[in-house]
């Protein structure tokens, strides 16, 4: 039991690391985020 008990969250935390690699080759990368002061105008011209 006390084996269980250390093997259990190791492999809970290997499982959340895996999938976080995984997550980040099947997502596409994100697109440069504009600095916080630029805004966006598109939308604006008709």
């Amino acid at each position: 039991m006390a084996v269980l008990a250390l093997l259990v969250p190791s492999l809970m935390l290997g499982v959340i690391l895996m999938l976080g690699r995984y997550e980040d080759h099947v997502l596409p990368p994100r697109e440069a985020e504009p600095e916080p002061g630029h805004r966006s105008v598109e939308g604006l011209r008709g």
